[in-house]
């Protein structure tokens, strides 16, 4: 009986334990799940966070996150795990209202057709498939909202930096700021967005990207004349995406730039 009563107590104390658990889990992310169709046939998942109490008399900037390796697929969930959550807590809605479009890319795709383990790269004639429909997307949306056409931005981690990198570099005149994080760049391109605002940020114990990669570019662009913006951490590794995302200077960066 003893035996029994000891047992039933363990279970009680571990359903509650469940139940805590459940409770505490964060609430949805307020980004509108949706798909993107083009004229070709071909689909693209992405999420879309609106400003609060949007108005279509003001024009608001909007921001283009391509995430990683990690979070390719088809759930139209798992994008949003980093990065995202900063951009969509209630503070930074409300100091910085703008939208924000999260493409997912498919399992076995890239934003950009290289290999990630290489010292350097030569940038691919055309984009790739998921970068294309990215860009149609891009274009949709400016023509349903309305966006800010001068305060395009795009930001990416990893994959996604290399994605930043290679999407900059295509459409120079598009976008008013830059942040990649721990990517890679073609930097025979540098010359073409050197007057772009771009901030960089890396791990210096990066195994997953080199940490060469960012600082290489960083002085193609030098070389170039612009005057992009590094940082580099000494301690941290691949996932230099955590403090760069939670960064406020970044976002006061960011949002402050605008095409002439």
């Amino acid at each position: 009986m003893m035996k029994l009563k000891t047992l039933l107590q363990a279970t009680i104390t571990l359903l509650l334990g469940w139940s805590g658990v459940l409770q505490a889990k964060d609430p949805p992310l307020p980004l509108e799940k949706r798909s993107y169709a083009s004229d070709d046939g071909k689909t693209l998942p992405y999420r879309l966070l609106k400003p609060i109490a949007y108005n279509p008399a003001v024009k608001y900037p909007l921001v283009l996150f391509l995430h990683g390796a990690g979070e390719r697929g088809t759930d139209n969930e798992i994008q949003m795990v980093h990065g995202i959550p900063e951009f969509a807590k209630e503070e930074t809605r409300k100091k910085y209202p703008c939208f924000v479009v999260a493409p997912q890319c498919p399992a076995k795709a890239k934003w950009v057709e290289v290999d990630w383990s290489l010292d350097q790269h030569a940038q691919p004639k055309e984009p790739s498939e998921p970068m294309r429909l990215t860009l149609e997307l891009l274009a949709a949306l400016q023509k349903e909202f309305s966006i800010d056409a001068k305060r395009l931005y795009v930001t990416g981690l990893s994959m996604g930096g290399y994605g930043t990198w290679d999407l900059v570099a295509r459409k120079p005149e598009l976008f008013a700021a830059a942040v990649p994080i721990c990517g890679g760049a073609d930097e025979m391109t540098a010359g073409k967005i050197a007057k772009l605002p771009i901030w960089t940020f890396h791990g210096a114990k990066d195994t997953a990207v080199k940490v060469s990669r960012s600082r290489n570019m960083i002085e193609a662009l030098k070389k170039a004349g612009g005057q992009p913006k590094y940082t580099e951490y000494p301690d941290v590794g691949h996932d230099s995406w955590v403090p760069a995302y939670k960064d406020p200077e970044m976002y006061q960066w960011l949002f402050a730039q605008k095409r002439e």
